[in-house]
């Protein structure tokens, strides 16, 4: 939640002071490089903001205040907030919602302006039925929200010391407070799961109509999950039921079948991936590649053109352009200490259920036969079986078992397939010798 507002306020502010309490180190780390201030005792909104002001020292433009928990305040929204600062002293954000329920209740005079901020728990029964709420959100000049904070007391139902309350003291002095309206969706707070799950709902609209908007075609817009940074070029086509994790980027053309789910990858123009495909982090995916049902690259890069089109795990590997990857193919990337690379050379063909044990290096336009494993390198324009020759024991099916005898088992000589080595390699050929036995 805490990245999602950081985006919004980076794009509107020079310089941001993150508030947390004490021993909040992994929270510390997701709001780097921005100051931190700590809060060592929790009295209150106001006394949050005052941990902040010292590291404001020397500031003499506007100070903004928000709350962490409202994760969906837009750019464009903080924009008009600083705006309105131009006709105001003091401006703060308001919603009408739904369901008013405890929010802080905006009290506004005859002229629009604000008189002051009541909290629910503070309320009378008419400020309650007062339908324009408080998000939380406050603007002033520096030295004006640095005087305010340090004046305001606790003396109320909670005992703490409320950041609303630099309202009142502002209208006391003479000084304008203007309230800029915003849509619920954006300030909707979130204090349960379940008000972060509607919050997330509110988002994934967004996302998905901001998408479409871009020229993306989506068969299903609300099956499809993005994430904040989902990157889109025109003319993308999303079938139903993907979810895009953080770090995704989809060039124009590309289609990503259903069922997909990808992250942190590259996905390059008229490449098409799935349905039922997973691209893990560091994975890119060339222009025109195929990647299918079942298939899983992690820190891959597949080449233009390059296909794996069926039941696949392709890790820290390098595929040529051209290449063919077969079903059942694994990289064997991880040797219980360390991960190594698998590198496949252009126009190579990799048999069905070959498992490549890294570090290896396939050839260009070298041929794996079907059912190898591969644990030297192999040469380019080469072909490379290893697996156990067949053999073939005549009238040793079910029907021979049901007739055969214990004494009679080795009556029948084993026969020996001969192995080809064309592109269907692995196959039987009567008109081929048999590969030597050292090759296969």
């Amino acid at each position: 939640m805490i990245r999602h507002l950081l985006a919004a306020v980076e794009a509107r502010f020079g310089r941001v002071v993150v508030v947390v309490g004490p021993d909040m180190a992994e929270l510390e780390a997701a709001v780097a490089p921005h100051g931190v201030a700590v809060q060592r005792e929790r009295l209150g909104t106001a006394h949050a903001a005052l941990q902040a002001m010292p590291q404001l020292g020397g500031h003499d433009g506007d100070v903004a205040v928000l709350y962490g928990d409202n994760p969906l305040v837009s750019e464009a929204t903080l924009g008009r907030l600083l705006a309105a600062r131009a006709e105001a002293d003091l401006v703060l954000l308001a919603m009408r919602p739904a369901d008013p329920g405890r929010y802080g209740r905006v009290v506004t005079a005859a002229d629009g302006m604000v008189e002051r901020i009541v909290e629910w728990a503070d309320a009378d029964d008419a400020e309650r039925a007062i339908g324009l709420c408080n998000a939380g959100v406050v603007c002033a000049a520096s030295a004006d929200m640095a005087r305010w904070l340090a004046a305001v007391r606790n003396d109320n139902a909670k005992g703490e010391y409320y950041l609303t309350d630099v309202v009142a003291l502002a209208r006391a002095q003479g000084r304008r407070v203007r309230a800029v309206e915003a849509p619920e969706a954006e300030l909707r707070g979130i204090n349960s799961r379940a008000e972060l799950a509607a919050a997330e709902t509110e988002l994934q609209a967004a996302l998905r109509t901001a998408a479409m908007d871009a020229g993306v075609t989506m068969l299903a817009p609300e099956t499809v999950h993005l994430a904040h940074d989902t990157r889109f070029a025109p003319d993308v086509t999303l079938e139903p039921h993907i979810v895009f994790g953080p770090g995704v980027s989809i060039e124009e053309g590309a289609v990503i079948r259903a069922f997909s789910h990808l992250e942190g990858c590259v996905v390059k123009r008229d490449a098409i991936i799935g349905p039922y495909a997973r691209l893990r982090p560091g994975t890119v995916v060339e222009a025109r590649a195929h990647v299918g049902n079942f298939v899983e690259l992690k820190a891959t890069t597949l080449g233009e053109g390059a296909k794996a089109n069926h039941l696949a795990y392709l890790g820290d590997a390098t595929i040529g352009a051209g290449a063919n990857i077969g079903a059942g193919t694994i990289t064997c990337n991880y040797d219980g200490v360390n991960k190594h690379r698998t590198e496949i050379g252009e126009g190579a063909f990799i048999g069905s259920d070959t498992a490549l044990v890294a570090p290896v290096k396939i050839g260009v336009r070298a041929l794996i036969g079907a059912g190898s494993v591969i644990t030297a390198n192999v040469p380019d324009d080469a072909l490379a079986i290893a697996r156990g020759r067949q053999a073939v024991y005549a009238g040793r099916g079910f029907k021979g078992k049901e007739k055969s005898r214990p004494d009679d088992r080795s009556a029948d000589p084993p026969r020996e397939a001969s192995l080809r080595g064309d592109h269907g390699a692995g196959r039987e050929s009567p008109d081929r010798p048999a590969v030597p036995e050292e090759q296969a």
